[in-house]
């Protein structure tokens, strides 16, 4: 049954391995904030602490939120927002239930941080905010279209992703071409956090391939 799952799976790809391009998708600030609930008024305080986070990692000064106009900015968080998720805590009682982990559109920041004069407008860091690069990862464990479509779908929903054309599938897995905005290691830090693709560490090094993953079952 495996077998005829793979082969299947191998038919679909093979009738699919068009490019699949999407709109260029801008590299993230990533921030975190402790969260008791996933109600709204929760969520809007702790996407605000979260920018503020990124805001002190990005200027280098922890005072910087004292300053009126930076907390009224970062009280506009949810401007900033691209997307968050809630990963849930475990320990000692007096640790909250939840982190918010929350990637915020760079280049938007970046624009904020100039207008308040904390230098958003260094090309230098503008240009280590967006590292563009392309990679060939191997993706196992697709056992059936169900997973091969988890597997597309999450690529094409990944902000560090520009583009993903498959280029060939055998057994259980997916050889994709990746057109990222970011280097490797961030893109691959981010699906780490994610946990619906894992990092195959242990996989032997095939040539032409830069990272092995593994789909989350």
């Amino acid at each position: 049954m495996r077998t005829l799952l793979a082969r299947n799976v191998l038919g679909l790809v093979l009738a699919l391995l068009a490019p699949l391009a999407w709109a260029a998708a801008p590299a993230t600030y990533t921030g975190t904030a402790p969260v008791n609930s996933q109600s709204d008024d929760d969520r809007t305080g702790a996407l605000q602490t979260a920018l503020a986070d990124v805001v002190i990692a990005q200027t280098g000064d922890s005072s910087v939120m004292a300053r009126p106009d930076v907390a009224k900015a970062v009280g506009q968080a949810e401007r900033y927002v691209l997307q968050y998720r809630y990963k849930r805590n475990s320990g000692a009682d007096d640790v909250a239930r939840m982190t918010l982990v929350a990637q915020f559109d760079s280049a938007a920041v970046d624009k904020m941080l100039s207008r308040l004069g904390l230098g958003g407008s260094n090309d230098d860091q503008a240009a280590l905010a967006e590292t563009p690069s392309e990679a060939t990862v191997w993706i196992g464990g697709i056992r059936d279209a169900n997973d091969y479509a988890r597997v597309i779908g999450y690529l094409a929903r990944n902000n560090f992703v520009r583009s993903a054309q498959p280029i060939r599938a055998h057994a259980d897995g997916l050889l994709v071409k990746l057109s990222l905005a970011t280097d490797l290691a961030h893109f691959l830090d981010a699906v780490g956090m994610e946990r619906t693709l894992g990092v195959n560490a242990t996989a032997p090094h095939v040539d032409g391939v830069d990272a092995t993953l593994a789909l989350a079952q």
